[in-house]
């Protein structure tokens, strides 16, 4: 197990509904931040958050610009760790694949299943590799601190949860929807991948508190059903879960600030499978905040 105390700063990803419930709330400092792989879909706002350093990213951009496979998900999780952040905690849309997941429910996500195929999925893609692990894609222990806290809620928080993440940006088909039940899958989004395998790269523990706004396809809405109030509540059914997951991320705040003993801040220890004398040196310095370390234990050893 990883010995590390760092106070940590926390990153706020916000997806659809959560997103433009922060940004109403006004206050922080919009910073600049640059990185290899472009900017970021929006600039980060640095806050402070009931005493908790904050940071917090709008994930499709001021005004909702970036689709799904669009994202700048390699430049957004790579300006969160320049920042500072060690530790995650993302939000987002998804549509419910079981009886049980209600809209308007919380899910403190546990397994994804990927099916994009569309999007950047890793930082090291020229002059170095690394394999990370990721059984377990979100981290332990920033669920546990979740759900110690979902006792407290007024909501129906799911323990658990399997997210498959579609490309998008269309919604499924029927046939698809009834297989990804088939799959075991309990919700189904468009974002989580590959948000979370960057976050493990990076080193930063992440969570995701899935927000179901409806039920996907495979379960149809019943006939005659008027589609403009279909949409009325598929909206009041995100704020009504936009509400639930600000008060659940509110109250792990100080507990997720005060930082911990995790894996996730050493998952590149043994992943990088690259002769570290033969990377040349423009490669770990254009990769500097994540890989440096190593590369610096290397030189000394």
């Amino acid at each position: 197990m990883a010995t590390d105390h760092r106070p940590s700063r926390i990153g706020i990803i916000g997806g659809t509904g959560l997103g433009e419930a922060l940004i109403g709330r006004g206050g922080g400092e919009a910073l600049e931040v640059d990185t290899p792989f472009g900017q970021p879909s929006s600039a980060p706002i640095a806050a402070q958050w009931n005493g908790v350093d904050v940071v917090f990213l709008n994930r499709h951009g001021d005004g909702h610009l970036y689709h799904p496979s669009s994202v700048p998900y390699r430049a957004n999780i790579f300006a969160l760790k320049q920042l500072g952040v060690t530790t995650i905690l993302a939000s987002g849309a998804t549509g419910s694949l079981r009886d049980g997941i209600e809209p308007g429910h919380l899910v403190v996500c546990d397994q994804v299943i990927d099916k994009t195929h569309r999007r950047e999925s890793t930082f090291f893609d020229a002059g170095i590799v690394a394999h990370v692990e990721m059984a377990h894609p979100f981290c332990g222990r920033v669920r546990r601190i979740l759900l110690e806290a979902s006792g407290a809620l007024d909501a129906v928080v799911h323990q658990g949860g399997t997210y498959v993440c579609m490309e998008g940006p269309q919604f499924s088909t029927w046939a698809e929807s009834q297989m990804h039940r088939a799959w075991g899958g309990d919700l189904i989004g468009m974002t989580a991948m590959p948000e979370a395998k960057l976050a493990r790269e990076a080193e930063i523990c992440y969570a995701l508190v899935a927000l179901p706004t409806d039920y996907d396809c495979w379960r149809q809405s019943e006939p005659g059903q008027d589609k403009n109030a279909l949409l009325r509540e598929i909206i009041g059914n995100l704020n009504c879960a936009t509400e639930a997951a600000i008060k659940l991320i509110e109250a792990v705040l100080p507990a997720l600030a005060a930082g911990g003993t995790c894996d996730c801040h050493q998952a590149l220890e043994l992943a990088i499978w690259s002769d570290k004398t033969k990377v040349a040196p423009d490669v770990v310095q254009r990769l500097e905040p994540l890989v440096g370390r190593y590369f610096t234990e290397a030189r000394q050893g």
